[in-house]
């Protein structure tokens, strides 16, 4: 799971594995660890009760909450992701995304064998 923020927006992207584990478990977490012991962790849960994308952060981590419904949507067709503005803080709305992960067209480092195909034959 990848994880991206930039000013008030949160975007987290999932391969097909992670994808599948979320729709099976209903959470995924991924931890970096600093050197010094400090870790900073970010997560993706399902929760019931929900009409939309949330988020929370306590102890040094991020969660993503999920509700249900766009869970098995998610992970039972083709859509690629859902996007949301959480309510108003001090700094402004929230903007969450959450996607499944794409083969990048352009020349990268990481393995992405577990990503989703590419609809886009150019950048």
């Amino acid at each position: 799971m990848k994880l991206r923020i930039k000013g008030n927006s949160i975007r987290l992207r999932l391969n097909r594995s992670e994808i599948t584990k979320f729709g099976e478990q209903g959470f995924i977490e991924e931890m970096t660890v600093f050197p010094g012991g400090g870790k900073f962790e970010y997560a993706i849960e399902r929760k019931q009760g929900i009409s939309g994308l949330e988020a929370g952060f306590s102890g040094n981590r991020i969660t993503v909450f999920v509700p249900d419904s766009m869970v098995d949507e998610w992970v039972g067709t083709e859509i690629v992701g859902f996007d949301t503005k959480a309510e108003p803080g001090h700094a402004g709305d929230l903007f969450l995304l959450i996607e499944k992960d794409w083969v990048c067209l352009d020349n990268s480092f990481e393995d992405q064998s577990d990503n989703f195909p590419n609809p886009n034959t150019v950048c």
